[in-house]
């Protein structure tokens, strides 16, 4: 027997990947695998035990479709790539999250599959819820809000809102996070999956959460309503409302739901009420339509069961594990409690020892101030007290010179009066004086005058005279030898001897007068010197009475 024929042979296998909302998963699946085999590697790769709410959906032909768990893979209408790509998803809702979803993974999944709804308006949500679950959100993302960590922009790149929203308000991303912040502040102490499921159970109150939609018609050629499965039953929209049903059909009043082809028929509990047929376009949405009836129909009457033994299994774990959390998340509150009391203490403590580092250094610049300033006072003391000795020498001096000044003002009254005595004795010579030369000029004027009337009783005297001689002797002149002649001539002479003398006389007189005037002027030069001495010292006492004056 060869080697190669012990060798077992190996089955064939094709490639899938699964894609969550969070992460994509890639597997080698076996030729014969049916949907069921690939559905449950699937939840084992997850650690998820509550499988009942989730399926394995694709897309073919524009239409998306849920992998039969009963037929094999490969035998199903499925996309013919390489991978084959399958949307791990739920396929059925909860009626009460907090109470069906015992599994923090299915807790997880749910939430990031219903935020995306929200956020990509598959669900209808109004602004104000949509900032509140903003928060819880960023509570399971980030934790609890830091002011010193999460700083403004720290959710920039995080797609929070609908951008039906965001066109709604004339917001700028910052005013949208500052709303979101202080939504989120408020959470502060809440966990990871608390947040999660806090937004679960906001959203699970809105009308769209859970709802599958469909279009259908009344008659085989309209189609113009909405037909919605959801976890409580079947409701009948109109085409352009999605929120209030026209009519509704709890899964507890259905007896029966069939389908045939393009029609699918509701019958009512109550026998006497109408049933409801409506069309669709195609058999393969009445199939979908069909199933997802018979899956929430049957998760609603096993939630009306008494619980089977796996999942009171499950839920009696899911509450050791609420306590158990509980408790680590109050150990942990505990120990943040303890470590935030710590770093305050310790925070106090540094501020208290810089505050003493502060005190100290501040005392020591206060002490080096001090010690300066003693310094200087003491500089200062001794440049005062030698200001204070120049003061009193300046005094001294100051007392000398006011003691001198006076003694000087004094002396410049004494002289100023003497002056002005002097002056006002000049002022009387000099009237006298003035009056002195009127009086001789008067008398020289007399004097002249009678000069004149004398030089012309003088010339009279000659012409008499001269006319007296030559009427007696008229020939003397030609017979000067006779001794008649030289009697006449004797006698002539002594005539002529008294006018020489009367001449004299006149001569004196004017020499006396011409010298009384020269010395008239001569005294008036001196009289005028003096006065211009009385006046420049009148000036210099003046200018000594302004300095002192200043000095005073």
């Amino acid at each position: 027997m060869s080697i190669r024929g012990l060798k077992k042979k190996q089955p064939k296998t094709f490639k899938v990947k699964i894609i969550t909302v969070d992460a994509e998963m890639e597997f080698s699946c076996e030729m014969k695998w049916k949907g069921k085999d690939l559905f449950d590697l699937v939840c084992r790769a997850l650690g998820l035990r509550e499988t009942w709410f989730f399926g394995l959906q694709y897309t073919i032909k524009g239409m998306c479709t849920w992998l039969k768990m009963d037929k094999k893979v490969l035998d199903q209408e499925i996309p013919k790539e390489d991978p084959i790509s399958f949307h791990f998803l739920a396929k059925f809702y909860p009626e009460k999250v907090e109470e069906e979803l015992l599994q923090e993974i299915t807790q997880h999944l749910f939430f990031l599959q219903v935020k995306k709804q929200i956020l990509d308006e598959e669900i209808y949500c109004s602004p104000e819820a949509t900032v509140l679950l903003a928060s819880y959100a960023v509570q399971a993302k980030y934790g609890d809000y830091d002011p010193n960590f999460h700083e403004p922009g720290f959710l920039a790149h995080d797609e929070l809102l609908p951008k039906r929203v965001l066109r709604q308000y004339q917001l700028t991303a910052e005013m949208w996070e500052e709303k979101i912040t202080a939504w989120y502040a408020e959470h502060r102490g809440i966990a990871r999956d608390e947040a999660e499921m806090n937004y679960l159970k906001i959203a699970q109150d809105l009308e769209m959460y859970g709802v599958n939609y469909f279009p259908i018609a009344q008659n085989k050629n309209h189609t113009d309503l909405l037909l919605g499965v959801d976890a409580k039953g079947i409701h009948i929209y109109s085409i352009n409302n999605r929120f209030s049903p026209n009519k509704s059909f709890e899964w507890s009043s259905i007896r029966n739901i069939s389908c045939s082809e393009k029609e699918l028929t509701i019958k009512p509990l109550d026998k006497k009420a109408e049933v409801f047929k409506f069309f669709s376009s195609q058999l393969k949405v009445n199939k979908l339509i069909f199933q997802l009836c018979i899956g929430n129909h049957d998760l609603f009457m096993r939630r009306r069961k008494v619980d089977s033994i796996e999942i009171q299994q499950m839920k009696a774990q899911a509450r050791e594990e609420k306590a158990r959390k509980k408790m680590e998340n109050q150990r942990l509150a505990r120990e943040k409690q303890l470590r935030e009391e710590a770093e305050r203490a310790k925070e106090e403590l540094e501020r208290r020892l810089f505050q003493l580092e502060d005190e100290a250094r501040q005392a020591n610049e206060a002490l080096l101030r001090s010690q300066e300033a003693a310094e200087l006072l003491a500089e200062k003391a001794q440049i005062a007290e030698e200001e204070a000795k120049l003061l009193a020498q300046n005094a001294a001096e100051a007392e000398q010179e006011r003691q001198r000044l006076e003694i000087t003002a004094l002396k410049s009254k004494e002289e100023k009066r003497l002056m002005e005595q002097k002056m006002r004795e000049a002022e009387l010579i000099a009237v006298k004086l003035v009056k002195e030369s009127d009086r001789r000029a008067k008398e020289a004027e007399h004097l002249k005058q009678d000069l004149h009337e004398a030089r012309e009783a003088e010339r009279k005297a000659k012409q008499k005279l001269l006319d007296i001689t030559r009427l007696n002797y008229p020939h003397m002149a030609k017979y000067p030898q006779y001794s008649p002649g030289d009697s006449r001539d004797a006698n002539f002479d002594k005539g002529s001897t008294k006018l020489d003398l009367k001449d004299i006389d006149l001569k004196r007189l004017s020499f006396e007068i011409e010298r009384e005037r020269l010395d008239y002027l001569e005294k008036s030069r001196k009289f005028e010197d003096r006065l211009k001495e009385l006046k420049s010292e009148i000036h210099a006492l003046k200018l000594e009475e302004k300095q002192a004056g200043l000095y005073s």
